[in-house]
């Protein structure tokens, strides 16, 4: 499937939390936590489950940048 987002990120998901209407997914990618909400249905189709290989596709007009 082609894509227009350049931050994909590859990781393995650590939990999938459904509610009524939404899922809370965390994913593992190197080290850090990326936590997304997508539709419960999604979540269901797409069978997500702890241990999962996936990836994090970000699409966003703003990313900030800190540097300590």
């Amino acid at each position: 499937m082609a894509l227009s987002a350049r931050n994909q990120l590859n990781g393995t998901v650590e939990t999938v939390t459904l509610g009524d209407i939404m899922a809370h997914v965390v994913v593992n990618v190197g080290g850090q936590q990326v936590e997304s909400v997508i539709t419960r249905t999604s979540a269901e189709s797409m069978n997500l489950k702890k241990g999962d290989s996936v990836r994090a596709v970000i699409k966003s007009t703003e990313v900030m940048i800190q540097k300590d």
